[in-house]
């Protein structure tokens, strides 16, 4: 199954939910861009790719940026849409793999949540970083949240309880290979006739931290964060 297929028949529907509450996530990356100086300054345009359901989208329209707001999912961008509460955000239906048809020169671009990992191939991620670097105008900056999948799991480690309540138990079930994870999502939820399961797999980009940096640093960006949050390795670069 695609990753596009993984998130129309399975994961989209319920993804805000897994994510849990959406403001104090909403505010905490607010919260990285203030610490990080960052801010509309020139052109005030900024692209939020794989952009969900606003996590990333809304903090950035509330400090100023006229944002397009880019994911592969229709039920996610409504929900954003729900969420923009007349900010300016512009949504856009397409794979972001297609970066170069929706600006010609924003001053920042943001691929958080690990959608850079929904990319078919290491060599996908290549030419995603150069393309970035190829629109992204002079001065201006790149925001990248993934897992770092360097280490690999084994045993009943794989089995990663990611969130429940008392409708709902979500679990993730992970299987590596030298480049790519194989990602099975259980959901188990309780409905009028008893609990039902439903499950899903895709496959992931094996992503290191190091190899981004990289790939970041070949195309003549300068790191200017490099953290963990939220067991996310998040990455601020700016283009000379």
């Amino acid at each position: 199954m695609t990753t596009k297929e993984h998130y129309d028949n399975h994961l989209g529907e319920i993804y805000s939910w897994m994510m849990g509450d959406f403001r104090s996530r909403a505010d905490n990356f607010k919260k990285l861009l203030r610490e990080n100086l960052i801010a509309p300054n020139s052109n005030k345009t900024a692209i939020d790719l794989g952009a969900g359901h606003g996590i990333q989208s809304i903090p950035l329209a509330e400090i100023g940026f006229n944002v397009m707001a880019v994911d592969f999912n229709q039920n996610l961008l409504e929900e954003l849409n729900s969420n923009a509460k007349n900010l300016n955000i512009t949504t856009i239906n397409d794979d972001i793999r297609n970066l170069k048809n929706f600006s010609k020169s924003p001053e920042l671009i943001v691929c958080g949540g690990d959608t850079l990992s929904h990319l078919e191939s290491k060599r996908e991620v290549e030419t995603f970083i150069y393309d970035i670097s190829s629109v992204l105008e002079k001065d201006g900056k790149i925001i990248l949240s993934f897992r770092d999948y360097s280490n690999p799991l084994f045993g009943t480690d794989r089995f990663i309880p990611v969130r429940s309540d008392e409708n709902r138990i979500m679990t993730c079930f992970l299987e590596y290979d030298n480049d790519h994870i194989n990602v099975t999502d259980i959901l188990q939820e309780k409905t009028n006739e008893g609990w039902k399961q439903k499950i899903s797999s895709y496959r992931k980009v094996r992503l290191v931290t190091s190899d981004i940096i990289n790939l970041l640093t070949f195309n003549a960006f300068k790191i200017i964060y490099n953290q963990i949050n939220n067991r996310l390795t998040t990455i601020i670069a700016t283009k000379p």
